[in-house]
């Protein structure tokens, strides 16, 4: 049986004839943690992580049930514009969850991934950590325990982050930390929270790539999006940098990113990252090998543009 049919989907939960956002025809195919590792991953390769991680994937993956399954639970006479002070204590909150930054934008139907559906344009987006000292250890049981214990920690927070809007009569879906319907590092970035960087992975000053990405999908209009980026100039370092192309252990990075005619890039070989992935800890070499990890943001930055 192939883990897709058993792992939580919109479509087995939104009828037809719901209204929604879909993707466009220049929308990518969106990848899925526990299917790359059944597919990539060696057996005797995962043994030791099996008692630990297991448990995590498993409750992890109800938190993404919890996330669809309650998509139709939502507020009847619900509201569209959200005050300043409500706006700050769901922050306050967020923060009390361990997420360390909120961001918003409206989702692009080039960021649905194809065959999914969003109900609402709108989008809030949450940034949690990675503990460092577990990712300074990568590749390691440590290292690929802290990615899934992420992932959970994550997918209680968006779970519990959307009840709380619907409480304040907002309608919201939860995007899941684990498959998601939509192309979370171009969702962040877009709200100028941060730079995808040479590896794919969103660098953020707080920390780095090293962090896993959330949203909240919802029908509030009056979100302090906004079109500006202070981050662009990571992408003419990383050009130069490279240091996560040359430690890559498989050479999965591309020392050329692929840009495809409509603009959209491709910087990983996934087919080659999915082997140590699947099968090493989860990898994470281009986390910790990337230079917006080992040091400060603000200081490549200023001597950077220097």
């Amino acid at each position: 049986m192939k883990i897709t049919k058993i792992l939580p989907n919109i479509n087995k939960y939104v009828d037809k004839s719901t209204p929604c956002y879909y993707p466009d025809e220049t929308a990518h195919q969106g990848l899925v943690v526990p299917e790359i590792i059944l597919n990539y991953g060696k057996l005797r390769k995962q043994i030791r992580e099996i008692p630990s991680v297991v448990p995590l994937l498993v409750k992890t993956i109800n938190q993404s049930k919890k996330s669809y399954s309650q998509l139709c639970e939502q507020p009847k006479n619900s509201k569209k514009t959200i005050s300043q002070k409500q706006l700050d204590n769901f922050s306050k909150y967020a923060k009390s969850l361990g997420i360390f930054h909120v961001g918003f934008t409206k989702v692009e139907p080039s960021m649905i991934f194809k065959g999914k559906k969003i109900l609402y344009q709108n989008a809030i987006i949450l940034l949690m950590e990675m503990k460092r000292e577990k990712i300074e250890l990568a590749p390691s049981f440590e290292t690929g325990h802290e990615i899934f214990v992420t992932y959970y920690k994550l997918g209680l927070a968006v779970n519990k982050l959307t009840e709380y809007l619907k409480g304040l009569q907002y309608k919201a879906q939860a995007g899941p930390a684990l498959g998601g319907d939509v192309n979370y590092p171009l969702l962040a970035q877009k709200a100028g929270l941060g730079l995808i960087g040479k590896h794919g992975l969103l660098i953020t000053p707080a920390y780095g790539p090293s962090l896993r990405i959330a949203a909240i999908y919802t029908e509030i209009e009056n979100l302090p999006s906004t079109n500006l980026n202070e981050h662009e100039w990571i992408a003419d370092f990383c050009e130069q940098c490279l240091q996560c192309v040359k430690k890559c252990p498989v050479h999965a990075i591309y020392g050329k990113t692929k840009v495809f005619s409509d603009g959209s890039k491709e910087h990983i070989d996934y087919k080659k990252c999915a082997i140590p992935f699947s099968n090493n800890n989860r990898c994470t070499i281009c986390i910790k090998e990337c230079l917006f990890f080992t040091e400060n943001y603000h200081k490549i930055k200023d001597n950077y543009l220097k």
